[in-house]
Parts: C-alpha cells; sequence; structure tokens
C-alpha cells in the first residue's frame, strides 16, 4: 500500500533531482530519504531511482509515480487548508516564538486582543532569539517566528516568508548625555547577542574603530545596570527600552540603520488562518503604540 510519507519524499526527490536537496527540504537525513524510496519500491514492486555517478535520477516507473505523488500530495495539502478554513479560529492552537523586547512590549496586547476576538484558539509563547525561532519555525514547532535584522544580516533560506512589522530605532546608551560613538573609542562596550554584537561591530566600524567588547548579556535590565554604574556603553533598541528603562542612563538615537522587526512563517501560502489572525493582531497592536 502506498504511504504518504514515502509519496512525499519521491515528489520532493523528482523536484529537486537531488537525495541531498530534497533531505533538506523535508528536513530529514539523506539515509532517511533513501530508506523511504527504498520502502516505496519494496512496497511497489518497480525499480524508482537509478544511481548516476554520484548523483540519481528517476526510471520512467519512478517518474510517472512521481508525477502522481505529486498530485496526490497537493491534493492533501489543499484539503487541509481547506479543513483549516472551514474549521476558522473556533478551536485550535497557534505557536509563536519572539525575542524578549518585543514579547515584553508588542505581544501582550496582541494576545490580549487575540484572545478576546477568538476565545476558542490557544496561543504558545516561547522566548528565542531569531536564529532558533526560524530553526522552531522549519521543524515545525511554532508557527509564526519574530525576528530582527539589519540592513546586513544574511538573508534568510527560501522557503521562509517574512512580514515587515515595524523599524526599531537602535540607541547609544552612556552614563552621560549627549554623547556619540566616536566618544567612545577607548571605552569598554557591553555586547548583548550575537545578531546584535555583529551590528555593534558595524556600527563602530564607521566611526572608525573596533569596539572592546569586555562584558557580553542578553539581559537588558543588566546590560542598562551595567552602563548606570559607568562599567560600559552599549546599543539597544528603542523596544528594549520601552520595556525597560533605568535612571542613569542617556539613550542616543543613532540614525543609521534601524533594525528591522517581521514576522516569518514557512512554507507554501497560504498560512493557516490561526497564523493569519496572530500577525493582524500583532500589526494591530503596533498601529496602536
Amino acid at each position: 500500500m502506498l504511504n504518504l510519507v514515502q509519496l512525499t519524499v519521491l515528489a520532493a526527490v523528482a523536484r529537486h533531482g537531488s537525495m541531498t536537496a530534497a533531505a533538506k527540504e523535508l528536513h530529514y537525513t539523506q539515509p532517511a530519504v533513501s530508506h523511504q524510496l527504498a520502502r516505496l519500491e519494496a512496497a511497489t514492486g518497480a525499480k524508482l531511482v537509478q544511481r548516476i555517478g554520484r548523483g540519481i535520477r528517476l526510471t520512467p516507473e519512478g517518474e510517472l509515480l512521481a508525477a502522481r505523488a505529486a498530485e496526490i500530495v497537493g491534493r492533501v495539502e489543499g484539503a487541509e487548508a481547506e479543513l483549516a478554513a472551514q474549521v476558522g479560529l473556533r478551536a485550535g492552537r497557534v505557536r509563536l516564538a519572539g525575542f524578549q523586547s518585543i514579547l515584553s512590549t508588542v505581544v501582550p496586547d496582541a494576545a490580549a486582543a487575540l484572545a478576546r476576538d477568538h476565545p476558542g484558539l490557544e496561543l504558545g509563547l516561547v522566548d528565542e532569539h531569531p536564529g532558533e525561532a526560524l530553526r522552531m519555525l522549519r521543524e515545525g514547532r511554532i508557527d509564526v517566528a519574530l525576528i530582527f535584522r539589519y540592513a546586513d544580516t544574511p538573508r534568510e533560506e527560501r522557503g521562509l516568508r517574512l512580514v515587515h512589522l515595524l523599524e526599531d530605532p537602535v540607541y547609544l546608551l552612556t552614563s552621560e548625555p549627549g554623547q556619540t560613538i566616536a566618544d567612545h573609542r577607548e571605552s569598554t562596550w557591553i555586547g548583548g547577542c550575537a545578531r546584535c554584537q555583529d551590528e555593534l561591530v558595524t556600527i563602530c566600524g564607521r566611526a572608525g574603530f573596533a569596539p572592546r567588547i569586555s562584558m557580553v548579556s542578553d539581559d537588558i535590565v543588566v546590560m542598562q545596570a551595567l552602563v548606570a554604574a559607568r562599567m560600559g556603553v552599549t546599543t539597544l533598541p528603542r523596544l528594549a527600552l520601552r520595556a525597560h528603562r533605568m535612571p542613569g542612563v542617556h539613550a542616543t538615537e543613532l540614525a543609521e540603520d534601524p533594525r528591522q522587526i517581521y514576522a516569518v512563517t514557512y512554507g507554501d501560502p497560504p498560512d493557516p488562518p490561526a497564523a493569519v489572525a496572530l500577525i493582524d493582531a500583532l500589526r494591530a497592536s503596533i498601529r496602536a503604540r
């Protein structure tokens, strides 16, 4: 009997012409792809794949079944989308991963609106940096990832669909007012997450120096406490300052390259209704701020 998982694997191999690429798309290992194809060949009694040097190609039987497999998988996915639309938002769950400053500012109002408008919908939240949030999204452990990126952040891989939510200006945080990046060529710098540190290096590089990052924390309370204690200087975005602002810390906006904040979904459209409702709630929360 034909198995939907095996047909999905065959369709991916036909689409990419490679077991390696098919494995990457499906988030399988290459041995797992080979195993599923072998089981499909055993089930059908037909040779479906031939090895050509280091690559592969489908046999005529493989091409025939792959064409049907693509149709079958497409119909199943269409049925799932139609069923989700039919059920609507009366019940179900939507899972979100995001970073600290947006979870503590934009998301609470969006979550409250979602609960009010769709009381049968359960919202799951997890605090993660963009890289891990995207990995969870690709693995199907969440439905929407909230990420930030800068102008020089490497582009996300294909299959990820980004919806721009807002621009979040970055500020220099010091213990004295009216200072610039160039004033802190010799200062101790407090670094944040890896993506934030990369941007800090870029900002200081424009001023002609490399920052001496001697302290690292991704906790905005700790970072501001260190600045207030005159232990160093740092940069933080506006959302982080809205989430927490410590007395004795002066913030100077840096006009260049605010960070861009996106809601990200994965896979072919359309998105499930619950994910669409969540993103709409996030946008409404941002407009109301």
